[in-house]
């Protein structure tokens, strides 16, 4: 039995206060105050952990307003704050041990455009590919771009003055935000926007508050502009943090107080809202992807091809490449980026061209190549190859893969990750190659190996070294390494921080700005925040206040995670090894991961927040000695007991009562997860959580009873079977208003579907398939076992849509073959998601012998089911050893399909041109990616066409969607994506591989949905 965890860190009186009174007052967010939404914030994107006192996520402007006026009451003057956006900095921007205020939840709309004057205001917390989707059908888009725009908000884009691909033509963040609406402490609102200097001159006459800060920034501005221009570098990524040389014009005619904002990370102010100025989409985009075969080469070849005039140039070295390869993003670019025959690719560069002149545009790219194809003939250069990729779906993918390698690189084998801490300097691109073969031979000094990645153009490379943080030696390095990368980029003419902010880093701001200028900064941070209260320790304290400033070897997640011991790390890599780079935050509503966290827009729901909450609790037993391993292990052999039994029923009376246990915020969690383990092939980390959630609800319930509905879900293969004998029965009471109220009040059920009547064996009655056994099989030679295909059973195809299975058996029937409908076998799944393990392993066990059995007549076995049949490969391998698993094969019906299609005799007859839509199962589509296409490819071999639907997850996943509890998340998440999607299609063409799925559509929608395979079937 685990032990209760009751002693964690509490919220201090102070800010329990503050937040009475903040509610007192009118505010309309959320307050959140458990461990488990604290430690969630505890981190971003970095290295770093700091535990803040409490979380605030407001709803509008005015709630920001109320959040700083409180502040200052005499009562909360020491409470600090700091601004969050959607915490995907790579420094610690975001983390403090203050109050943190949330713009993501709530403040994320778009409020206002105008498309003649080419400009649009948003809500800080608006992420930057929602606004880009929101704008592209009016023909714009935000430019300044970055690899988490998929859940970077453009409050964090503006707080750290973001950039990425094609900032030397696009610039940065800063050059396109037109004005800003910030809220100081005390309350008062500031609204930004360029203005002539004899205007702010005007203003900073005033005596307000808005005076005073024009006053000081004119000032220090003016009196030191010899020494700005002299100090800031001439590079395209200058110098972020209060930005002293663009608070004026170079012409000293335009002032504008939005420039201090920008990069400030919220030590100035709370920033709400934000003008920008936004792009027509180019009409034309062409990608040419260089390949090499010396990664220096690559580097060194970046002069010539920018003098070509690209947009941008990316470039990825081996090591990325590589974790490319081996990661499900690859299948959407292999025919994009191909191996060169009898070469290894040891660098990519990857050159955008854009803009409106198509035939421009095809001239520079003609131009390019023809001297590519020199360099290759040659062998100059490094370069041993290119393709060119001129269609914006293709363009896309390459990105999103590009984008995706600033996770991969967490996924490198070892204990030992590339890291973000010096990870995006930047020099003159003339000097970049030299400084990266420095910066190389650094780390080959250190006998460290890394990962690299950037934009070339200008200048930028992204150095992650690798280190395993839970090593203190390797911890000591973070200071070491950055004090001599420092002083190599300085060398080289270049800045520590190209595009991702201070952060942490901020204390090497002295040696890049200068003692005099950096004590210009204090000024204006004396300005705006003289008590230093916003996001204390980064960028620089106040004139007049000696905080001390965040360090680069501050406390990080290596700090608490060596805590627990090696070998439960080790045996616990799913939680352990997130480094928080959040592509679970992924806005977009049709992509599969992660659909609780898309529905309650709480980030304890997703699999960052699993895993961070996993790993403390982890360390919380460890504090208390609890061997984990051993525990799991006894839970193998011992019986259950009386008094064991009695003690589950005390804790959990306990419970009931209001006993705190850290081990109920961690089950909350889990308890939310669908289980649909998108996570564990879309994450670039591979974060498992369906995984390590079975192993944590296994001991969880050592010391806390089960709900009535984790056994009822969890033994529904073993009653399943005698029911659905006698389907009509049971389908009569199913319908009965007073068994649906008792079984949502009391055993937690809802909208149970209806039991197939006739059963699979009414239908299919007389039929060979169910006549042929297994042993009649094999007594029979391999010639006359050729054109036989077993098909296996679930519980839920077979039990609830016996149509379906018995329409599989007739398409094998009229294609020529033979099909066998092996005995149903429990699959085990539901028990695997409750957390019933010992039985897991038991079923698996049995399934698996039998299923080895048949597999040695060497004929195809194939299931119907995606959610089962994928589990065969998956958790069976997880919970089973490779002997007892054996080598058995289940196959999904479109698989089998594609096997055979080339030997099919079909009438091609496409006469009918209308479209069929697929929506497939996530859990399919995420774990066999090529899913779509092949399904494609069998319609077409049948003369039919059909279209894939992009959607995510249905809201079902097998019992989820049934249980009371999950009801109201459910039909959200189907809302989200499958509902929308529906609605602008005929349903009748409308296809859904999972049961799950189409149990979901019916129940939403109130009409059935096929499956692929019986579209086939009446086409024959």
């Amino acid at each position: 039995m685990i032990p209760q965890i009751s002693h964690v860190p509490n919220i201090v009186q102070l800010v329990a206060t503050f937040l009475e009174a903040l509610k007192a007052q009118g505010f309309t967010g959320d307050t959140a105050t458990s461990y488990a939404d604290r430690l969630i914030m505890s981190t971003d994107n970095s290295i770093y952990q700091l535990l803040p006192a409490a979380v605030l996520f407001p709803r509008s402007t005015e709630d920001v307003v109320l959040i700083a006026r409180v502040a200052c009451e005499e009562s909360f003057n020491h409470l600090i704050f700091t601004p969050r956006g959607g915490g995907t900095g790579t420094n610690g921007q975001p983390l403090n041990q203050g109050i943190i205020v949330d713009m993501s939840r709530y403040m994320n709309r778009i409020l206002e455009f105008n498309p003649e004057e080419r400009w649009v205001r948003v809500e800080a917390g608006v992420i930057k590919d929602q606004l880009n989707v929101w704008l592209k059908p009016y023909g714009f888009f935000f430019s300044p771009e970055l690899s988490t725009s998929n859940r970077a908000t453009l409050g964090g884009m503006i707080n750290t003055d973001a950039s990425g691909q094609g900032s030397l033509v696009h610039g940065k963040t800063s050059d396109h935000v037109l004005g800003l609406r910030a809220v100081v402490l005390g309350g008062e609102v500031l609204n930004t926007q360029p203005m002539a200097t004899v205007m702010a001159e005007k203003l900073a006459r005033e005596d307000t508050l808005e005076g005073r800060l024009y006053q000081k920034i004119l000032t220090r501005c003016r009196e030191q502009r010899a020494l700005i221009l002299e100090k800031f570098p001439k590079l395209n990524r200058f110098l972020t943090g209060y930005d002293l040389l663009h608070v004026f014009s170079e012409d000293m005619q335009t002032f504008d107080v939005t420039r201090i904002l920008c990069g400030a990370e919220g030590t100035l102010a709370f920033i709400t809202e934000a003008l920008l100025d936004i792009t027509p989409l180019p009409k034309v985009r062409r990608l040419v992807n260089i390949k090499y075969d010396s990664f220096d080469l690559a580097l060194r070849n970046a002069p010539f091809i920018v003098e070509a005039n690209a947009l941008s140039v990316e470039t990825l070295d081996s090591t990325v490449l590589n974790l490319a390869r081996k990661d499900i993003v690859w299948h959407s670019v292999r025919n994009l980026i191909t191996d060169v025959p009898d070469k290894v690719i040891l660098g990519l560069n990857i050159v955008e061209f854009a803009g409106d002149d198509e035939e421009l545009i095809e001239q520079q790219i003609s131009l390019l190549c023809a001297k590519l194809d020199a360099l290759i003939v040659q062998r100059q250069e490094g370069v041993i190859g290119y393709q060119i990729c001129q269609d914006l779906e293709g363009i896309e993918l390459i990105y999103n893969m590009r984008k995706k390698a600033v996770g991969l690189l967490g996924n490198a084998e070892g204990r030992a990750k590339p890291i973000p801490f010096v990870e995006d300097t930047v020099v003159p691109p003339e000097n970049l190659a030299d400084y990266i073969v420095a910066f190389r031979k650094l780390l080959d000094t250190y006998r460290l190996s890394y990962g690299i990645f950037g934009h070339i153009d200008a200048g930028v490379l992204h150095v992650r070294p690798a280190l395993d943080m839970c090593d203190p030696q390797h911890e000591r390095l973070i200071k070491i390494l950055s004090d001599e990368v420092v002083a190599l980029t300085i060398r080289y003419g270049g800045l520590l921080w190209g595009e991702h902010g201070k952060g942490f880093r901020a204390q090497y701001s002295p040696v890049f700005f200068g003692e005099t200028l950096f004590n210009e900064l204090r000024h204006i941070k004396a300005a705006f925040d003289p008590e230093n209260r916003m996001n204390p320790g980064k960028i620089c304290t106040p004139v007049g206040r000696n905080e001390t400033m965040m360090q680069v070897d501050g406390v990080t997640r290596g700090t608490y995670d060596r805590r627990i011991p090696f070998a439960v790390r080790n045996d616990w890599r799913g939680a352990i090894d997130c480094n928080g780079n959040g592509l679970c935050f992924n806005f977009d509503a049709h992509s599969p991961m992660c659909p609780s966290m898309k529905i309650t827009c709480n980030r304890i729901q997703s699999p960052k927040g699993r895993a961070s909450l996993t790993r403390e609790w982890l360390r919380l037993l460890a504090e208390q000695n609890v061997n984990l391993q051993q525990l799991e292990k006894q839970l193998q052999e011992r019986t259950r007991s009386l008094w064991t039994f009695i003690g589950r029923v005390r804790n959990s009376w306990h419970a009931s009562k209001g006993e705190y246990d850290f081990s109920h915020e961690v089950y909350k969690s889990m308890v939310s997860c669908l289980a649909c383990k998108a996570c564990s092939t879309q994450c670039p980390i591979k974060i498992d959580v369906p995984n390590f959630r079975s192993r944590f609800l296994q001991l969880y319930h050592t010391r806390y009873l089960r709900p009535v509905s984790d056994y009822i879900v969890a033994n529904v293969e073993s009653y399943i079977p005698i029911i659905a004998k006698a389907p009509k029965i049971f389908n009569f009471f199913l319908r009965r208003p007073w068994i649906r109220k008792f079984s949502k009040n009391h055993i937690g059920m809802v909208d149970l579907p209806s039991f197939s009547s006739p059963s699979l064996q009414q239908v299919l009655r007389g039929h060979s398939a169910v006549n042929m056994t297994l042993e009649k099989l094999e007594v029979l030679n391999i010639k006359q076992l050729a054109n036989y295909v077993l098909v296996v059973q679930d519980p839920f195809t077979s039990f609830y849509e016996a149509r379906l299975i018995a329409d599989f058996i007739r398409l094998i029937d009229k294609l020529g073959l033979h099909p066998v409908l092996l005995p149903f076998m429990p699959n085990g799944k539901a028990q695997h998601v409750k957390g019933f393990l010992q039985r897991f392993a038991s079923t698996a066990g049995k399934t698996a012998d039998f299923l080895n059995r048949a597999a040695k007549l060497g004929i195809p076995m194939v299931g119907v089911d995606p959610a089962t049949v994928l589990c065969y490969r998956d958790e069976y391998k997880q919970m089973l050893c490779k002997k007892r698993r054996g080598d058995f094969h289940i196959q999904l019906v479109h698989e089998w399909l594609y096997d055979i299609l080339s030997t099919l005799d079909i009438a091609n007859n496409k006469s009918n041109i209308e479209s069929w839509y697929l929506f497939a199962h996530c859990t399919e589509v995420t774990t066999l990616p090529n899913t779509p296409n092949q399904w494609q490819e069998i319609f077409s071999r049948f003369g039919a066409k059909l279209e894939n639907i992009n959607v995510g997850c249905c809201g079902m996943a097998g019992t989820y969607g049934h249980e009371s509890k999950n009801f109201e998340n459910s039909m959200g998440i189907y809302g989200l994506s499958w509902h929308p999607r529906l609605q602008n299609l005929p349903s009748q063409r409308c296809l859904a591989t999972g049961f799950s799925c189409r149990n979901q559509v019916k129940r939403v929608e109130g009409n059935s949905i096929l499956h692929p395979l019986q579209v086939l079937l009446k086409m024959l």
